[in-house]
């Protein structure tokens, strides 16, 4: 499925599948890593799901398969060296440089969560999508978190997480767009709120 998607995003834009070959073939390896039990290529699919409902667009589609190019851990920069791997990839296929823009932006926007625009709203909500899941799938989401965080000893793991969640549980609101906001938001509450208090033990 995702991959028939970029292949035919891609070719709106230029007609070289070696080129759009071995832009998938790169999204492919850095999804597969090991160390990445969820931000993988499961992730994108379900960024996908969750835009079913609405409208996709370049900007957006692009944004879905470069916002975790780069993802490691350790790094503080993950979403600007993203950011940069994309647009060195998407001037390749020949893109307008406003567009180009857009997608790097929306990428950064990721970092923190803090939309300039509607369709980056819809984009970061779609990503935090998770959050708001049945009790079931949020259980294995945090597991998979941790698995990536495995560098880290319990204790420092669940400081660093719970300063996460209570970043959340004091936002306004965890959703910036009404539709994920009426969808999502009172479960994500009760999760992270949840979750957060279990950290506590």
């Amino acid at each position: 499925m995702l991959k028939d998607k970029f292949y035919t995003l891609c070719k709106n834009f230029i007609k070289d599948s070696k080129r759009v070959d071995f832009l998938w073939e790169e999204i492919v390896f850095r999804h597969s890593h090991k160390k990445r039990p969820y931000h993988n290529l499961a992730h994108l699919e379900n960024i996908y799901e969750e835009f079913q409902p609405l409208t996709l667009n370049p900007t957006i589609e692009f944004s879905i398969f470069y916002h975790d190019i780069i993802y490691d851990v350790k790094n503080k920069n993950n979403e600007e060296e993203s950011a940069f791997l994309a647009r060195k990839r998407l001037i390749t296929l020949k893109l307008d440089s406003k567009l180009i823009e857009k997608v790097s932006k929306l990428i950064i926007e990721t970092k923190n969560h803090l939309p300039t625009s509607i369709e980056n709203r819809l984009f970061l909500d779609a990503d935090l999508a998770i959050l708001g899941s049945k009790n079931s799938k949020y259980i294995a989401y945090t597991e998979k978190i941790r698995e990536e965080y495995l560098i880290y000893e319990d204790a420092l793991y669940k400081q660093g997480r719970r300063a996460v969640l209570k970043s959340f549980l004091t936002k306004e609101r965890i959703y910036h767009s009404d539709f994920f906001y009426h969808k999502y938001e009172k479960q994500a509450q009760e999760n992270i709120l949840k979750e957060y208090n279990s950290l506590l033990i």
